[in-house]
């Protein structure tokens, strides 16, 4: 007995310690597993936010998607039972002109400088600048007394000159009779004769010292050799003018009639050449620098005799009346040469024209009020009208609110009271207008922007 108690207690103390280990390594393993768990517990709650957060996202735009298809729909759905106010013009038959453009210079018919052709001083000045003077008028007064003097002293030796002849002539008269009563000889009558002649050259010499200072004394007298407008002026009386010195009085520019030089591309010289030949007075319109107002009105002149091989191009003169002096000498102006005129062309004006990816079109307004776009193919054109096909004359076409329009929205025409449904003006003055170097096909209209399908 004595000997067992301490082994059982040996025994129980190794058996504790041996169920011991065991207890620590199973809680060290269950913290590394709670560890593990509480980590994943927290990648996890990460995840379920991103989740969360996207499908917050996904859900909003969705909303905003179906809040924007909504109002579209209402959008289109107002359009549709609202009219949109617009005004018309209806397609027309008629003719339209075919045109060049060009750049041109206006030139004067005539322009005069006047310089003196004696010597002496200025004493007049007998126009304002600027002033209108017609042929004949009096413009500078040169001193004439010393031409007058001259004048003087020319007919006096004349006159002196033909009463020598006279005399002459006289004694002549007696010899012959004497000659012929065989009173004097042969010799003195031939004599006489000679006497005669030179006293007839001697008139005729002074005859032209006569009209030698005539001439100078009315060149004392400046007067406008045309019909025209002067300059500034640029001398002023008193002072001592020379013929040696060839300084201009005064400068005269023929204003009425006026002509314009213009260029166009050798392209164009056979269609020019044909109305030409033809006997055709082909027009020619001025404009403004900005091509947007007419100046006046005029007909082609003639065409230079040979091409510029440096330009490619033709000079043309084109004369104007410039009955209200629009024209002025060295202006710049746009000149438009009427070449052609197209016949039973379909005209509707230039603004109804509209364009998008596909070309041309303009808008149709239907008997039921409701707009259709219509595809166009443009020919000829102006700053008004266009020549088209693809609509028929009588179409009703839209000219304004482009900005609201759409296929099959509903219009209500609102013209001007008094217009109706205005029509595109057709005249032969109206056509396409072609730069030199351009092909002479039809230009490009001009359409308002606005909302394209």
């Amino acid at each position: 007995m004595p000997d067992n108690s301490p082994k059982i207690g040996s025994t129980h103390s190794d058996t504790t310690t041996t169920t011991a280990a065991p207890s620590t390594g199973s809680a060290a393993k269950r913290r590394e597993d709670a560890h593990e768990d509480a980590g994943n517990s927290g990648s996890y709650k990460w995840i379920w936010i991103v989740v969360i957060v996207i499908l917050g996202i996904g859900g909003l735009v969705y909303y905003r998607k179906q809040q924007a298809a909504e109002a579209a729909a209402k959008t289109k759905a107002a359009l549709a039972n609202r009219s949109v106010p617009i005004t018309t013009a209806t397609a027309t038959t008629g003719p339209i002109g075919i045109y060049i453009n060009a750049l041109g210079t206006v030139t004067s018919v005539y322009t005069a400088t006047i310089t003196t052709r004696v010597d002496g001083q200025i004493v007049s000045v007998n126009y304002v600048e600027g002033q209108m003077v017609h042929k004949g008028d009096l413009l500078v007064q040169i001193d004439p007394r010393p031409y007058q003097a001259a004048l003087t002293q020319a007919e006096g030796t004349l006159a002196h000159d033909e009463a020598l002849l006279n005399e002459a002539r006289i004694d002549l008269d007696r010899y012959q009779l004497a000659f012929n009563r065989n009173a004097i000889a042969k010799q003195q009558l031939d004599d006489q004769i000679q006497i005669v002649k030179q006293y007839e050259g001697s008139v005729k010499n002074d005859q032209g010292t006569v009209a030698s200072a005539t001439t100078n004394l009315d060149y004392a007298t400046i007067k406008a050799p045309i019909n025209g407008r002067v300059g500034l002026r640029l001398v002023d009386p008193g002072n001592i003018v020379t013929a040696a010195s060839g300084t201009p009085l005064v400068v005269i520019t023929q204003l009425q009639p006026i002509t314009v030089i213009f260029s166009v591309a050798e392209d164009y010289l056979p269609q020019i050449q044909k109305q030409l030949r033809q006997g055709n007075k082909m027009s020619v319109d001025a404009f403004d620098r900005n091509q947007q107002i007419k100046l006046t009105s005029g007909k082609l002149l003639t065409l230079d005799n040979q091409i510029d091989t440096t330009t490619g191009t033709v000079k043309l003169k084109a004369i104007f009346e410039n009955s209200d002096v629009s024209l002025f000498p060295n202006q710049f102006v746009n000149a438009r040469l009427l070449v052609d005129t197209q016949q039973n062309a379909t005209l509707v004006p230039a603004a109804a024209i509209q364009r998008n990816a596909q070309g041309a079109f303009v808008y149709l307004v239907k008997s039921n009020q409701t707009a259709a776009i219509q595809s166009v193919t443009i020919g000829t054109t102006d700053g008004g009208n266009a020549a088209v096909q693809g609509v028929k004359s009588g179409d009703v076409v839209a000219i304004t609110g482009f900005d609201k329009l759409q296929d099959g929205v509903k219009v209500s025409v609102q013209n001007p009271a008094g217009e109706g449904n205005g029509s595109a003006n057709a005249s032969s003055g109206n056509g396409t207008s072609a730069s030199p170097g351009s092909n002479g096909s039809g230009g490009q209209a001009s359409g308002s922007g606005g909302n394209r399908p």
